[in-house]
């Protein structure tokens, strides 16, 4: 990106990359409960529930409320739906349940404006709220295209009236799986397509003299999702405006899955000072989402506060050239680094290192959670396809042969003393390099802080050691925009030697509690503490994965903003009081989610709602005992075709409810079978893949 460039960007998406300061948005008044402005970070979620199932939608919603949720979404799929949202109303009311209710409406205005009169608010979708998704590939002319905004504004209208008259917000809610013909033809399959199909209605909005908007940029990748809120962000502020956000990674899908896709992309942003109010999208059931949304939040409730005192004058506001690293924040783009040893670096994907000097050493087996899979009958190792590229030993020598393609590193006093250093590499602090009569011939990994940077010492120290490689560590709190500034002074300097980014974690119990939850929300369900080096955060009785749970949301926020932006050759997450096996699979985790580096199937599955036409839990399991161990397949799993093929946008092969016991399958956004029976509609996926010479066999360890 040359300077000219990063001189556009001058006033971009928020306060600053270096210090946090919560962006300030306008304030949206949703029932009593307001977002944006100074308001806190506010919760919420879906119910799956079908709409016309009174009692079953209020019970969820009362379990959701009781789980820390904020504002609850209903689906109104029809004029029928839309009338017994009130009734819904009603019971909630009467038990003594005031949370706004939200209308979900896709493609029925008429649905919208009933909607409208009775809850607190109505997400739109731009990409199909009257407009037209055919997949046709239309050059409109400016005029075509005025014309077809022309008939979208006289359909929005009486919407926007009818808020305006009962006072009821409404989220512009754009899908990177739903844009319209209209907006795919100009702009593409891009976040500047997602934005201008938001910008389009916000500004109809306006010119109808309505505010009480929020917006939202979905998308199943985290990448995509973070470059267009940022892009949208940039777009508001040149437009004058602020709207609050909504944030969320839709289709994140389940499990350990669904909480790292979720927190790469909600936690990066919230990392930017972005993010109004939180909705986790997993396919569990709607109450599993609210504590995660809070666990993520929370990180930034005690930071909000502080930043609230610091006036914004108070935030040192870097140059255009610092605040992007001279690079464009809204596309991906790799820092170019050498190759150190022809293993990490350049264009080799990110590498994994596993601390594992605090466990038993004398037990082969040890390494099955380092991804080596030991047979006693065989006295040999097979490899998975999460298997880490370094352990970490410090001053441990173990009492068994490693497997000859995993490299095991040493303090460097211990290194020295080694006979044989064959796949031996030693980790120094700077000032033991510096000291250092003895190197490495291939690999030396220098552990160093922001504060160690010295640009001239740094370039010398690359330029007479090629196989030099900087783990950047911290263990504090709220790390990640100190070690984004290392890697902006870095480029800066035009320094290119790799980077493994190390973060530390204490997890453990405490007796006390000195954080509340979000706004109090749910305080009496708490269970546990977990502590963060010296931060609490409350764990909610309701999630059951306990501090695992945590490990994976904050290495993903904290690592994956680094990664979705292009920084990082290695990662090293540091948590010693949790099984080495979590943190394994959340290191691979987060790469996935971030597209660094493929270690298995991506299962890009919806959360379920009322529309949804079958269990998305229970196929969703079904499927991935299937076909998990296709590594790198992206497989779509939707509950409906609300958002049409354009839902299978980021998937390889889809799976969508077409009617009760009916599936249609997909190839990429391409039909390939109608009306399948479910029963059979699992083999028939499994033949489609097959006949695209996509199907590997499972391989058996023994």
């Amino acid at each position: 990106m040359n300077a000219e460039a990063v001189k556009a960007l001058q006033g971009s998406y928020c306060n600053s990359l270096t210090q946090y300061s919560r962006f300030v948005t306008r304030e949206v008044t949703i029932g009593d409960v307001p977002m944006g402005g100074n308001n806190p970070i506010r919760i919420q979620s879906m119910t799956t529930t079908d709409t016309m199932d009174t009692l079953g939608t209020v019970e969820q919603t009362i379990r959701m409320v009781d789980a820390g949720c904020e504002y609850v979404r209903i689906t109104a799929p029809s004029i029928k739906e839309a009338h017994n949202l009130a009734e819904i109303k009603k019971k909630l009311r009467a038990r003594g349940y005031t949370v706004p209710l939200v209308a979900d409406i896709h493609f029925t205005p008429n649905a919208a404006e009933v909607a409208a009169r009775i809850v607190e608010k109505v997400r739109v979708n731009p990409g199909n709220y009257a407009d037209k998704k055919k997949f046709d590939e239309i050059d409109y002319t400016d005029l075509q295209y005025q014309g077809e905004l022309d008939r979208i504004f006289s359909k929005f209208t009486p919407l926007v009236n009818i808020c305006k008259e009962y006072g009821t917000a409404m989220r512009i809610g754009t899908n990177h799986g739903s844009l319209s013909d209209r907006i795919m033809s100009r702009y593409g399959d891009t976040p500047q397509g997602m934005v201008e199909s938001a910008m389009e209605f916000i500004r109809m909005c306006e010119a109808l003299n309505y505010y009480n908007l929020c917006i939202s940029m979905k998308s199943s990748n985290p990448q995509v999702m973070v470059q267009a809120y940022r892009l949208l962000v940039q777009t508001m502020v040149a437009e004058g405006m602020n709207y609050p956000l909504h944030l969320g990674v839709t289709e994140a899908g389940d499990g350990e899955d669904g909480r790292i896709k979720s927190a790469v992309g909600i936690g990066t942003l919230l990392e930017d000072g972005l993010g109004d109010t939180v909705r986790v999208s997993l396919t569990e059931e709607p109450e599993a989402e609210a504590p995660v949304a809070i666990a993520l939040v929370n990180r930034y409730a005690k930071r909000s506060e502080e930043s609230r005192v610091k006036s914004q004058e108070e935030v040192s506001t870097p140059s255009p050239l610092e605040r992007v690293g001279m690079r464009s924040p809204f596309e991906y783009q790799k820092r170019v680094t050498d190759e150190a040893n022809a293993f990490i670096g350049g264009h080799m994907v990110p590498r994994v290192v596993l601390d594992l000097s605090n466990r038993n050493l004398k037990d082969p087996s040890l390494l099955n959670d380092a991804g080596y899979l030991y047979s006693p009958v065989l006295d040999k190792y097979n490899m998975a396809d999460q298997s880490v590229d370094f352990v970490y030993l410090a001053g441990n020598l173990p009492s068994f042969t490693f497997p000859g393609n995993l490299k095991q590193l040493y303090n460097y006093t211990t290194w020295l003393t080694l006979a044989n250093k064959k796949n031996c590499h030693p980790v120094f602090s700077l000032t033991e390099y510096l000291a250092a009569e003895d190197l490495s011939s291939d690999l030396n990994l220098v552990s160093v802080t922001l504060a160690d940077f010295d640009a001239a010492q740094f370039i010398q120290l690359a330029h007479e050691d090629k196989g030099l490689v900087w783990v950047l560590k911290t263990d504090a709190e709220h790390g990640m925009a100190e070690q984004r500034s290392f890697f902006f002074a870095l480029e800066a300097a035009g320094i290119t030697t790799p980077v493994i980014i190390q973060r530390s974690y204490l997890f453990g119990e405490s007796q006390e509690s000195r954080i509340k939850s979000q706004d109090e929300v749910a305080a009496e369900n708490v269970q546990s503490i977990v502590n963060l080096g010296n931060s609490e955060i409350l764990i909610p009785a309701t999630d059951n994965s306990q501090p695992a749970t945590h490990l994976q949301l904050y290495a993903a926020t904290d690592t994956g903003a680094l990664l979705v932006d292009g920084f990082g050759d290695g990662v090293w997450i540091d948590a010693p009081n949790m099984p080495a096996a979590v943190i394994t699979s959340t290191a691979f985790g987060i790469l996935q989610a971030t597209r660094s580096r493929i270690s298995k199937t991506e299962y890009i599955s919806c959360p379920s709602c009322g529309r949804t036409l079958f269990d998305l839990q229970e196929t969703t399991q079904m499927i991935r005992s299937r076909t998990s161990h296709l590594k790198g397949l992206k497989i779509g799993i939707m509950g409906c075709i609300v958002n049409g093929p354009g839902e299978m946008a980021d998937a390889d092969y889809g799976y969508v409810g077409s009617g009760p016991g009916k599936i249609t399958l997909y190839r990429g956004k391409e039909v390939v079978k109608k009306n399948v029976n479910a029963v059979n509609a699992l083999n028939e996926l499994i033949s489609i893949i097959q006949g695209d010479g996509n199907w590997v066999e499972p391989v058996a360890v023994i």
